[in-house]
């Protein structure tokens, strides 16, 4: 009984990650900088299910986030497919 329950929770888990928004378009939108005076890129990241989420690089391009968070990563694309998650 048990075994079939967790089988229908992975089915469901996996169901739901199928049908996740992914990014289908990235386009740069401008520069700007910190009043720290740093400086950063925009992208605007267009996803699957119609909506544009934001996205920021810093660093030359060596680091990517979610809108200006700590969430940051080195990957382009892996931070645009969190920002479609979301």
């Amino acid at each position: 009984m048990k075994t079939s329950y967790l089988l229908g929770i992975s089915v469901i888990a996996l169901g739901s990650k199928v049908f996740a928004a992914q990014p289908t378009d990235i386009n740069y939108c401008a520069k700007g900088k910190t009043a720290l005076g740093t400086p950063y890129s925009t992208y605007t990241v267009r996803c699957s299910d119609g909506k544009k989420r934001e996205i920021t690089a810093w660093d030359n391009r060596k680091k990517w986030c979610v809108n200006t968070s700590t969430n940051c990563t080195t990957d382009q694309l892996k931070t645009a497919k969190q920002a479609c998650s979301k």
